[in-house]
C-alpha cells in the first residue's frame, strides 16, 4: 500500500466533519476535564456505523467459538475470516490519526476501553465471559479499564506487582492497588491483574491471574480524575480493592486459568502491550499531520524583519523534519495494514521499534512546532501548547522508551 484508497479518503473527510461538529466546539471543556469523553465518543461509534460493525462481528466470532467447543470446526476454521483485510484495518486507524489532531486523549480512552479492555476478555475469557461483558464494551455502552500498573511497580510490571488474589474456597479474596489508569475513574468493568498467592513460590514468579471487576463491588473503589501534565480528555485514576470477594465466574478462563504453567498470564498481558504499542504509530501521525499543518500556516503569515518566517532557513529546516517524520510515520502506519490484509502482525520487537520511532517522533515535531510558533507557542490559546503536552506521554505509557529499546535489543542479540 503507498496511499490511501478512495474509501479511505471518503472516511477521512467524514472524520474531519465529525471533528468539526462534534470535538473542536468542546476542546476547552474537554481539555479542562469538565467534559468526560464518553458521549461524543458513543456519538462517534453511532454516526459512522462502528458499534453495529463490532456488534455483527463479535457474533460472528462468538458463534465460531461455539462450534469450536462442540467439535464442530477446527482451531484453524475458528480462526480465518478474522483479520478484516487492509481496508478494515485502515478504517480503523483513520478515525485515530484524525482524532489525534485535536483530542489525543479520546483515542486513549476509547483505546483502553474498546481495544485493551475487550481484548484482555476475548483473548483469556469463557464464551460466556465473553458474551457477558466484551460486547458492551465493543459497542462502548460501556467503559472498560485495564489495570496492571501500581504505585511501586512501574516498568517492572509483573515483578514488582504487589496486587494479589487468595484462594478461598471455591472464590478468591482479591487486595491491592493500581495508579495511572486510563478510564479508572469512570470504568463500568475493570480487568484487573493480579497475583495469586502461593505458598512456596517467591512472589516474582507466582502466577499473573486477570479477574472481571465491575463498578459499584464492595469493597471496590474507583478515585476521582488525577491531575496530569496532558491528555485531559483521558481521565486516568486509582484503583482500590480492600477484599473483594469474586467467584470462579471472574476469573478470565475460570478453572483453565489455574491449571496453566508458565508464564502464560504474562504472556497474555504482553499480547496486550504489543496491541496498545502498534496503535501509536496513528497516533503519532495525527498529532505530527497537525503539528506540521499549523507550523506551516503560522510560517507563512507570521512576519519578522519585515518578511514571514517561512523564507528563513533555519525555519524551512523545522518544517522540512516534520514532513519526514510524518512521511515515516504514515508509512508505519501502512505496514501495519498491509500486515492487517494478510493476517498477520508485527513481532514484539517490531511493535517495540515502531512505538519508539513514532512516539519521539511525535515529541520532536510537536516541541518544534511551539519553537516555531515562539511566545505565542507556550501560550494555551495556540493549539500546539496542547499538542506538545500530549505527545510526551507516547514516550511513557505501553512501555517507555528505555523500555521498547530492551526489548529491540533482546530480540536482535537472541536471533542466531
Amino acid at each position: 500500500m503507498i496511499e490511501w484508497n478512495e474509501q479511505h479518503q471518503m472516511i477521512r473527510e467524514a472524520m474531519q466533519r465529525f471533528v468539526a461538529e462534534e470535538i473542536e466546539p468542546n476542546l476547552e471543556a474537554l481539555e479542562h476535564g469538565d467534559m468526560p469523553p464518553y458521549d461524543i465518543l458513543r456519538k462517534l461509534y453511532s454516526a459512522f456505523g462502528m458499534d453495529e460493525m463490532a456488534r455483527s462481528r463479535f457474533e460472528k466470532t462468538i458463534a465460531k467459538a461455539r462450534k469450536l467447543e462442540a467439535g464442530e470446526i477446527t482451531k484453524e476454521e475458528a480462526r480465518k475470516g478474522g483479520g478484516g483485510g487492509g481496508d478494515g484495518a485502515g478504517l480503523q486507524l483513520i478515525p485515530i490519526i484524525e482524532l489525534c489532531k485535536y483530542c489525543p486523549g479520546m483515542v486513549t480512552a476509547m483505546g483502553v476501553s474498546v481495544g485493551l479492555t475487550s481484548a484482555a476478555i476475548n483473548g483469556k475469557g469463557t464464551v460466556e465471559q465473553r458474551e457477558r461483558w466484551a460486547l458492551d464494551l465493543l459497542t462502548l455502552d460501556k467503559v472498560g479499564a485495564w489495570a496492571i500498573t501500581e504505585p511501586g511497580s512501574g516498568s517492572d510490571a509483573f515483578g514488582g506487582m504487589k496486587a494479589t488474589a487468595r484462594r478461598d474456597g471455591d472464590e478468591f479474596i482479591l487486595n491491592g492497588s493500581k495508579t495511572f489508569i486510563t478510564n479508572g475513574p469512570y470504568a463500568d468493568t475493570t480487568v484487573f491483574i493480579c497475583k495469586l498467592e502461593e505458598e512456596g513460590v517467591d512472589p516474582r514468579d507466582r502466577k499473573i491471574l486477570h479477574f472481571v471487576l465491575d463498578k459499584g463491588m464492595p469493597g471496590f473503589e474507583q478515585s476521582k480524575p488525577l491531575r496530569k501534565m496532558g491528555l485531559h480528555s483521558s481521565p486516568t485514576g486509582e484503583l482500590f480493592v480492600n477484599d473483594v470477594r469474586v467467584g470462579m465466574d471472574r476469573l478470565l478462563g475460570g478453572e483453565k486459568a489455574l491449571a496453566r504453567t508458565g508464564g502464560a498470564g504474562r504472556e497474555g498481558a504482553k499480547d496486550t502491550f504489543q496491541m496498545e504499542r502498534s496503535g501509536v504509530a496513528a497516533m503519532a501521525l495525527g498529532i505530527v499531520e497537525r503539528c506540521l499543518a499549523l507550523s506551516v500556516d503560522y510560517a507563512k503569515e507570521r512576519v519578522q524583519w519585515e518578511k514571514p518566517i517561512g523564507e528563513y532557513q533555519l525555519i524551512q529546516d523545522k518544517l522540512a523534519r516534520m514532513e519526514v517524520a510524518r512521511m515515516n510515520l504514515q508509512n508505519l502506519v501502512f505496514r501495519t495494514i498491509e500486515l492487517s490484509a494478510q493476517g498477520k502482525t508485527m513481532t514484539f520487537a517490531e511493535a517495540s521499534a515502531m512505538k519508539l520511532y513514532s512516539a519521539r517522533a511525535a515529541v520532536e515535531v510537536a516541541m518544534e512546532a511551539v519553537q516555531v510558533f515562539g511566545g505565542n507557542g507556550y501560550m494555551a490559546e495556540y493549539h500546539v501548547e496542547q499538542l506538545a503536552r500530549d505527545a510526551k506521554v507516547l514516550q511513557i505509557y505501553a512501555g517507555t522508551d528505555e523500555i521498547q529499546i530492551r526489548a529491540i535489543a533482546r530480540e536482535l542479540l537472541t536471533r542466531s
